[in-house]
């Protein structure tokens, strides 16, 4: 049955997990009131998302199997990358099935995605463009041409339009199928006549050496690591991975794990007790030795202290 939904936050947990694709972690790198908006439709066979999102941040998916994922960008703004490739608002990023990727936002960002099943993209491909749309084996670039790349752009809008305005309209069923329709085969257009900007060796290698570095984290989640030691676990020297982190989450490894550790002690402060938890307790289970620096660091980030945060109630 068609639907849609759209939601804001000011909780960058929250926002992670309503969003459908798969596992998502959100990491904020910069202090500010965050604000987010999430406008999910789902038509008869078509998937459709729009986010939008005010401060920095990088992100981890692990996609789901079973479904073909493009991306966009809806609005132009600061640098945004997925994959280490640079999205903009005249060019699409394509997924491989069940792919793991970082995102990488250096300010405010809204995109877009669609989806359908790997199965119905094939068919779709054949029967609308004579074309082979089965998902690329890692994340590719492409460029449409412009009149079919802004159709896909006014039709992906003019949906997120009627979930905001009219959502008795997307529910309707006919209506909804008349829409994924036009959807589908703009979406098919935009990929069927295209100029592909295919990932090179070194982009390959670099895709690699970032999934064993997730690997790393998802075998350590709540261990504090070191760089040497993780350069160790996956086989390359400090400075390709500096390399390489820079130009998948805009930071270097350190500077990430440090983000990344003052997230999961904030979630495990907003999920305690009071009563039963302390700061201290804390913030050496996530490795912060330093109370002190702790808790500056914890404050420049997140605006309160992290005792503050454990007074909150669970939400």
């Amino acid at each position: 049955m068609p639907s849609s939904a759209v939601r804001t936050f000011t909780d960058p947990d929250d926002y992670a997990a309503a969003i459908r694709q798969g596992t998502y972690e959100l990491t904020v790198t910069e202090r500010g009131d965050f604000t987010a908006k999430l406008t999910r439709i789902d038509l008869h066979r078509l998937w459709m998302q729009r986010f939008s999102d005010n401060l920095p941040r990088i992100s981890h998916i692990a996609g789901w199997g079973g479904r073909a994922v493009i991306a966009f960008r809806t609005e132009p703004g600061p640098s945004l990358l997925s994959s280490g490739i640079e999205m903009q608002p005249t060019n699409i990023v394509r997924y491989s099935e069940a792919q793991n990727y970082y995102r990488h936002s250096s300010g405010f960002a809204s995109y877009g995605s669609m989806s359908l099943s790997v199965a119905e993209m094939a068919a779709f491909g054949d029967a609308l463009a004579g074309t082979d749309l089965t998902p690329p084996r890692d994340a590719v670039l492409i460029t449409p041409l412009p009149a079919a790349m802004a159709r896909l752009q006014r039709l992906h809008a003019a949906a997120g339009h009627l979930a905001e305005t009219a959502p008795e309209i997307l529910a309707n069923p006919d209506a909804a199928r008349g829409l994924e329709q036009a959807l589908v085969e703009a979406m098919v257009a935009c990929l069927a006549d295209q100029k592909a900007h295919s990932n090179s060796l070194a982009q390959g290698q670099h895709t690699i050496i970032m999934r064993r570095f997730r690997r790393v984290l998802e075998e350590n989640p709540e261990q504090p690591l070191y760089i040497p030691e993780i350069c160790k676990a996956i086989r390359v020297p400090d400075r390709t991975l500096r390399q390489c982190c820079q130009e998948y989450l805009g930071t270097g490894p350190k500077h990430y794990l440090l983000l990344r550790r003052l997230h999961l002690a904030r979630r495990a402060l907003r999920q305690a007790q009071p009563n039963t938890t302390t700061v201290t307790e804390t913030a050496t289970r996530f490795g912060f030795w330093q109370l002190g620096r702790f808790a500056v660091e914890y404050q420049s980030l997140f605006g309160e202290s992290p005792s503050a945060t454990l007074r909150q109630l669970p939400g």
